[in-house]
């Protein structure tokens, strides 16, 4: 049985760009092996496939995208997959191994099928973490989605219960909001959502009233967001 593994890389980038660098270098797709070492290490849970029901993937297939590093660098056409269960970026070599990046902080953001992916801190309680984000909408206040799951742990049979395996389970995405280069803060109530705004309260709270935003909707949300960000 093919086993999953949680493979890690060490970031070793082998090209130095100015700061003052505006714009993205590109450099070819196999240059992004290379100038990384590989390192390998294991699931802290180590389970096989046939063992599990659901996925703990956004996207089970991989699918070839383009990274852009911190350091200013654009690599295209590489095969990216995003493990919500580890927040962990996933990237397949060409010789078909699945790593993921040790350092994610080197990536400023990753554009894979429809999603975009950012590395960004944000609060958590009380604390400042970083993890990778779903871009939903950019400009002076951005929004995230951060999709979620949760893994079941088997059941026995019971006097009236059939055994259940092992299975992991996708939540509703939790959502979260950025002003500038603070960190991401988490959208609770819809008090707390108009609360997280700094400027225009008033008319933050009157389009939230007038077009009924709802605080966990996405949708609604992004219409907030862009109303914002046009003031």
């Amino acid at each position: 049985m093919k086993k999953l593994m949680l493979l890690t890389i060490g970031m070793l980038l082998t090209v130095v760009y100015s700061s003052a660098q505006t714009g993205y270098q590109l450099a070819e797709t196999i240059d992004f092996f290379k100038s990384y070492k590989m390192q390998t290490g294991d699931w802290s849970i180590e389970l096989t496939e046939s063992d599990i029901q659901g996925s703990p993937y956004l996207n089970d297939e991989f699918i070839k995208g383009t990274i852009y590093t911190t350091s200013k660098i654009q690599f295209q056409d590489i095969p990216l997959r995003y493990n919500i269960y580890n927040h962990n970026l996933e990237f397949q070599t060409p010789e078909n191994k699945v790593l993921a990046m040790a350092a994610p902080e080197v990536v400023e953001k990753a554009i894979f099928g429809e999603f975009t992916m950012t590395y960004i801190p944000y609060i958590s309680s009380k604390k400042i973490r970083r993890s990778f984000f779903n871009v939903i909408e950019e400009g002076k206040v951005c929004l995230y989605s951060q999709p979620e799951v949760v893994y079941q742990e088997p059941t026995k049979a019971g006097a009236y219960k059939d055994p259940e395996p092992a299975r992991f389970n996708r939540r509703p995405d939790s959502y979260f909001i950025r002003i500038g280069l603070e960190a991401a803060v988490r959208v609770g109530n819809k008090k707390e959502l108009i609360a997280l705004f700094p400027e225009f309260q008033e008319e933050i709270a009157t389009f939230v009233k007038k077009n009924k935003i709802k605080a966990n909707k996405e949708e609604d949300l992004q219409k907030l967001v862009q109303y914002y960000n046009s003031l």
